[in-house]
């Protein structure tokens, strides 16, 4: 690049640089010219860089200037600069020096020329000026050499931007471009979701492989930048992987990020103090519904359209949506002495909700979890008495007045189906569920397997009931599944007739003695075998012991 270099009233170093500039052609000796290529070298990071971002660190309240020089003999040169502040508002402007008409630039010796130039302030002059924090573009043309000043500010703190400076408008953008209608438009709107559209970039038509979109989603505003919603997220005490472009790889996630890939989306999540910021690549696609909100909570979507070659990015017009309030939970009356079995879909439905009237002073509650993970509340006249995540057999004894309402709100803390029985009664009412061991697991004795046979053992209680055990052959692969989807409150009667091992009664006034054991005959060798015991009351109603798996021995 050949420059035109002119002497103007500029601050010292700048002017110094100016001065080696014109300078360093001019005849000199071998000394001379050492210490002006030292000097330029010393100077040279205050040149702006052509066709590349250049990222400038700012302290508050200290300017910091920049400048370049348009090409010497070019008709109708044109330039582009793009500012993007990647968090507070700052101040930038673009100055111009031209060399006045008819003068040529002086020499070493010309200072009496040079001091004229100082009086010449109408040739340098402010071609643009702005302050805020958006993304700003100015596109100039010079018909002639000219030196350009940039200078950049920073009043509210220290921070950084990026600066694109490009002579050359023909061959192609560093930015992916944004359409001509840039906004996002929410199309739909419902408890947990919301659903975005917004139209295509040009890039994406020419350059589909190497584009994508990315959206961002937080509670606390919209962002003008994707370098702007990095720096907010890393200031909320979140680091994030080194771009949102996705370049962002599992290995690089930090604890408090959670990252959720399906149908070829990948999401992230980071977990901040200052509320969750999710952040969801979907390639090409411009239609988008943002899944698992909070009900009745304000929402900022930006989208992000990026080139995955270079990690440049243009922003949409950002937008907001409240999602809708969480309907009123369906309430079901409950009955004295009535068991109830709810099951809770943890996608669709994962609140439940029971009434009870009271008609005398002591309630009795029970819960029975069957499967999943559930958390009961339970409020007396509107204030709450009881409040704990369910395990297997849970009573409640509240005392309170007649005609006393309780309302029990069930709540699944899992995606997957939760189900739980519940009763409610008088306190003096009999419940219908057993009472139940201090233990409800199978133990198995590894020194009395044999090829063909198993024997375990499990607890009993001070109450005369009825036990039956079951077993099922199974495949290695398959004993996770079989114990994951357990129903602790499914009876015998979903199980295989050839399952049936035996039923027998059994108790023991010494709870030290309520200890039963069963040999199981009949097994195959080296094999996995599932077994269960079902615990049945007066009433009948079952309680399942934990699953038990055993292998057969190979060889006896």
């Amino acid at each position: 690049l050949k420059m035109s270099c002119f002497w103007f009233y500029l601050p010292l170093q700048l002017l110094t640089a100016t001065w080696l500039c014109h300078s360093i052609n001019a005849p000199t000796t071998s000394s001379q010219q050492n210490f002006k290529t030292n000097l330029f070298n010393f100077y040279h990071p205050l040149i702006l860089a052509d066709g590349k971002e250049t990222t400038i660190h700012l302290l508050k309240d200290i300017p910091k200037r920049y400048y370049f020089v348009l090409e010497e003999g070019r008709v109708l040169a044109p330039f582009s600069i793009t500012v993007t502040p990647c968090d507070v508002p700052i101040e930038w402007s673009i100055l111009v020096y031209k060399s006045p008409p008819g003068k040529a630039a002086p020499g070493d010796h010309d200072t009496h020329e040079f001091s004229k130039s100082q009086k010449t302030p109408s040739m340098v002059s402010t071609i643009f000026n702005y302050k805020g924090n958006s993304v700003e573009t100015y596109m100039g043309m010079s018909s002639h050499s000219a030196l350009y000043l940039l200078e950049f500010l920073s009043t509210e703190r220290d921070t950084h931007i990026t600066v694109y400076l490009t002579t050359d408008t023909t061959s192609g953008h560093l930015y992916p471009e944004l359409p001509m209608d840039p906004r996002i438009d929410v199309i739909g709107i419902g408890h947990t979701t919301v659903t975005l559209t917004w139209k295509h970039s040009p890039s994406v038509l020419q350059h589909r492989e190497n584009i994508q979109y990315c959206l961002l989603v937080n509670e606390k505003h919209n962002y003008k930048s994707l370098c702007a919603a990095e720096t907010a997220i890393r200031s909320s005490g979140v680091k994030l992987p080194p771009t949102l472009a996705l370049s962002l790889s599992p290995y690089l996630l930090e604890p408090q990020q959670v990252m959720i890939l399906s149908n070829s989306e990948l999401s992230i999540i980071n977990k901040a103090s200052s509320g969750e910021v999710r952040q969801v690549c979907m390639g090409t696609k411009n239609t988008y519904t943002v899944p698992s909100l909070s009900p009745s909570t304000q929402y900022y979507f930006d989208v992000f359209i990026v080139n995955l070659l270079t990690n440049a990015s243009a922003a949409y017009t950002g937008t907001f949506a409240r999602t809708l309030e969480e309907p009123e939970p369906k309430v079901t009356e409950l009955k004295d002495g009535k068991v109830i079995h709810v099951v809770l879909d943890g996608k669709r439905q994962k609140f439940y909700s029971l009434r009870y009237q009271a008609r005398h002073k002591k309630i009795h509650f029970t819960f029975q979890l069957c499967r999943g993970q559930i958390r009961v509340h339970i409020t007396r006249n509107g204030k709450t008495v009881a409040s704990e995540k369910l395990s297997g057999l849970r009573y409640f004894s509240l005392k309170g007045k007649p005609l006393d309402t309780y309302l029990v709100q069930l709540r699944s803390t899992e995606e997957s189906n939760s189900s739980v029985k519940v009763q409610a009664s008088p306190h003096f009412h009999k419940s219908l569920f057993p009472l139940l061991p201090e233990s409800l697991k199978i133990k198995s004795f590894s020194k009395l397997r044999t090829c063909r046979s198993v024997t375990i053992a499990w607890l009993g209680t001070q109450e005369e009931s009825k036990y039956c055990v079951y077993r099922k052959r199974i495949e290695e692969d398959q004993i996770w599944r079989e114990l994951q989807s357990a129903d602790s409150c499914s009876g015998p009667e979903s199980r295989h007739k050839s399952d049936k091992v035996l039923c027998k009664y059994f108790y023991d006034l010494n709870p030290q003695r309520a200890v039963t054991t069963e040999t199981v005959k009949g097994l195959e060798a080296g094999t996995f075998y599932l077994f269960d015991v079902y615990l049945f009351g007066p009433s009948g109603i079952p309680v399942r012991y934990h699953s038990k798996v055993v292998k057969t021995r190979k060889k006896c």
